[in-house]
């Protein structure tokens, strides 16, 4: 290895030079000479700084991707239905960053770009995006990309463009988590409803595009908190009322052409450098006077400054004589110009330390940060996407000329009938497909009892297959008969559940409510439940390794509800029979949030062992102060006793000492010879003595009757994780080949065995 000896050479070389050059400046030698060595002297420079990149780059090309973005990244590309353009994307395994994937860009082992704009995807976005924890720059424009935003986006976006797809239903109210965002275009889609308070605390927020979408009602007051923003459009929607809270706001431009905006235009508006206002009904007679005619045409509604010329006027007058610049002495020219050359050392270094992250490992033009070039600009364009093919972006830092002479192509509007039924009201607002009662009769056979799958405390589950060959699970809940207000109160129930998207969370495809029957339309899960699985005969026993990984997977789901849904949810009734196991054997958690719904029921529908005899209510349950969500931690923690004992939270068979799991445990956890002999016969001495102990102080933790005790979920997740790589370490040195318990699961039945009485909605 040469690499010391060279780099002595080249840097005596380049001391001589600059010796050199310092005293040819003394001695007053040609400009033309102390230049040519001035060059030398940068070019020995670059040589030393690129050699230097080269060794530390090849050092850094073996970084992997983190697991995170990985796994986000094939549930995208699942969630596209795995198109062939996006090469190099896999459903399992690879590696986005040394694989070089179209369109993802990385800074040493973390996605810092997605880039997949007119590629003809079409899909959802999936449930994984919110994992994506470094993007900051994400662009799915000009595609066939449906459903809904998700609730779930990178935290730390700084652009966000999702223009010119077909994305529908409503903006998630997390989006006022993404503190750093700066530039977000929703444009050219089929977002509808009322626009709630999602801006709060988008400080950094400076261009926001929400034009040519289906918007309704008035604008929220989260708009004048926008204070950074400066360029806004929301031209063909169908936004009604005032527009006062734009007028607190910094703008250079404002589009809200072809609304329905009425009452006063705002004085502070003449202030804004490109302003187009027509199509709407404001009340120009009371509007306060400017300094152009209302009449002009909304084309000419601009008001434009003409550029400063301050440029050409420091050019044609002489600066006074005592700015001019002074001869300096020699020696200070000579310490001038060692300055100089350190200083551009030092930007040579960082610009080819640049230049080979963009260009080699990046693969783009131009920086992820501080790009003005990441939005199409709102105008009336053709979206439709016909190809892979690459078009200019346009900027929006953009002439007002280029809007003007864009021709409109999109010309639907949806005009909104205000004199709707209660129930289709209820369609603006909720994302769901909201059902005729005829439908779900069809598609059950008249709820036939050959397609009856359950019975709860709701009402009833029945297999739905509809004409297009699609399955759903339609339950089916018996409700008193509803007041205005309770109706009201059930469509909010159905409005947060159908926003919820996770991948251990059922979903929530469509709703029916008509001719007083109530109906929810799930996702149908083909496998049995968690409570059938632990507790049925039928099946041969969990591993410890699959107990571990559906405990895991049922904590990010109550994570999600707990802090990235805005505001917090709970799911608040927890247990065994609402986790379902899908074919991987993945958890998911099914009846979200309708614990509410409760008191709306029939009482009399299914008589049930009363709250105290469950085993998984918390005690504080029954108060009327409660944190829900810390109900939700301690039945998380009986789930967490069942997987460990394989015993029922409340079993009446059982002596009365220990017909309740959780009093049977407590005296048990803390003891190791009491809790060697608490763990399932199956499992005993296939956990590690470390996890189990750790196991166990989980548990307990979570079933305190103090709920402020109660661990949060991302202390759950991080406790369960470490657990799930103490037991794979196990298993790596034990050198086993399979696990013996997962075979012999998964084996007995090529499918898990139906049951006429197991509900798939787990009720």
């Amino acid at each position: 290895m040469h690499t010391p000896k060279i780099c002595y050479r080249v840097n005596l070389f380049s001391v001589s030079l600059f010796l050199d050059l310092v005293q040819a400046t003394k001695s007053g030698k040609s400009c033309a000479t102390n230049l040519l060595r001035f060059r030398m002297l940068i070019d020995s420079y670059s040589f030393v700084v690129a050699f230097g990149l080269l060794v530390l780059l090849v050092r850094q090309g073996s970084a992997h991707t983190d697991n995170s973005d990985v796994r986000a990244l094939q549930d995208l590309y699942t969630s596209f239905n795995s198109p062939p353009q996006l090469r190099g994307w896999k459903s399992s395994g690879g590696d986005p960053c040394q694989e070089l994937w179209t369109g993802v860009y990385c800074v040493g082992s973390s996605i810092m770009q997605i880039k997949l704009n007119n590629l003809n995807i079409s899909g959802s976005l999936g449930y994984e995006l919110n994992n994506l924890h470094h993007l900051k720059q994400l662009d799915v424009s000009n595609n066939n990309i449906y459903g809904e935003i998700p609730y779930g986006l990178p935290l730390n976006l700084t652009h966000l463009n999702l223009a010119c797809n077909n994305l529908s239903q409503y903006i998630p109210y997390s989006l006022s988590s993404i503190k750093n965002l700066r530039h977000m275009n929703l444009s050219h889609n089929f977002l509808t409803g009322p626009v709630g308070n999602v801006f709060t605390g988008l400080l950094s927020l400076r261009d926001m595009d929400l034009s040519y979408n289906e918007f309704i009602g008035d604008l929220p007051s989260s708009f004048a908190t926008l204070k950074g923003l400066s360029k806004l459009f929301l031209q063909h929607n169908e936004f009604t009322g005032s527009v006062i809270f734009l007028a607190s706001l910094q703008l250079t431009d404002l589009n809200i052409q072809d609304n329905h905006f009425s009452g006063i235009i705002p004085k502070q508006f003449q202030y804004i450098h490109n302003l187009w206002f027509g199509g709407n009904m404001f009340d120009k007679e009371s509007s306060p006077p400017w300094d152009f005619p209302f009449d002009s045409p909304p084309d000419q509604q601009n008001i434009t400054t003409p550029p400063s010329s301050e440029s050409s006027a420091v050019k044609n007058y002489p600066l006074p004589e005592s700015r001019r610049p002074k001869k300096k002495k020699v020696g200070k020219t000579a310490i001038l110009v060692g300055g100089v050359t350190l200083v551009i050392a030092c930007l040579l270094l960082f610009f080819i330390i640049w230049y080979y992250k963009c260009c080699r490992k990046l693969r783009v033009q131009e920086r992820i940060e501080g790009s003005q070039h990441s939005l199409p600009l709102s105008v009336a364009r053709d979206c439709s996407v016909t190809g892979p093919v690459e078009s200019p972006e346009i900027s929006v830092i953009s002439s007002p000329s280029e809007i003007r002479h864009v021709p409109p192509v999109r010309t639907k509007v949806v005009k909104v009938n205000r004199r709707r039924s209660f129930a289709k009201k209820s369609r603006m607002r909720i994302g769901a497909k909201l059902y005729a009662v005829a439908e779900l009769e069809l598609a059950t056979n008249n709820f036939n009892l050959t397609n009856f799958l359950g019975e709860g405390s709701l009402g009833s589950v029945f297999r739905a297959e509809f004409p297009d060959g699609q399955v759903f699970a339609v339950k089916c809940i018996s409700t008193i008969t509803l007041s205005l207000h309770e109706e009201q109160q059930f469509l909010e129930v159905i409005w947060n559940t159908s926003r919820l998207r996770h991948a251990n969370i059922i979903t929530l495809h469509g709703y029916c409510v008509e001719q007083g029957r109530h109906m929810l339309v799930y996702e149908y899960a083909r496998n049995l439940s968690l409570d059938h699985a632990l507790h049925s005969e039928a099946y041969m026993p969990l591993s410890w390794g699959l107990r571990l990984k559906i405990a895991l997977g049922i904590a990010r789901a109550l994570n999600y509800l707990h802090f990235t849904c805005v505001p917090p949810l709970a799911h608040g009734n927890l247990k065994a029979a609402n986790v379902l196991l899908d074919e991987d054997l993945t958890p998911r958690i099914s009846d979200c949030c309708l614990a509410v719904l409760k008191p709306l029921t029939i009482k009399s529908m299914k008589p049930e062992v009363s709250d105290t005899e469950t085993g998984g209510t918390a005690p504080e349950h029954c108060q009327p102060v409660s944190g829900i969500q810390k109900d939700d931690i301690y039945a998380f923690g009986v789930l967490l006793l069942e997987l460990l004992t394989g015993k029922k939270p409340f079993d009446g068979l059982e002596p009365k000492e220990e017909n309740s799991l959780v009093q049977w445990a407590s005296s048990r956890l803390h003891d190791n010879e009491s809790l060697d002999e608490m763990v399932e016969p199956a499992l005993r001495k296939t956990i590690p003595p470390k996890t189990l102990s750790r196991f166990a102080v989980l548990v307990s933790l979570c079933t305190q009757g103090d709920k402020g005790l109660r661990p949060t979920t991302s202390e759950i997740i991080e406790s369960l994780t470490n657990m799930m790589e103490e037991y794979r370490k196990m298993r790596r040195e034990a050198e086993a080949d399979f696990d013996p318990y997962e075979r012999s699961f998964r084996s007995t039945h090529s499918r898990f065995i139906g049951s006429p009485t197991v509900s798939c909605m787990s009720i």
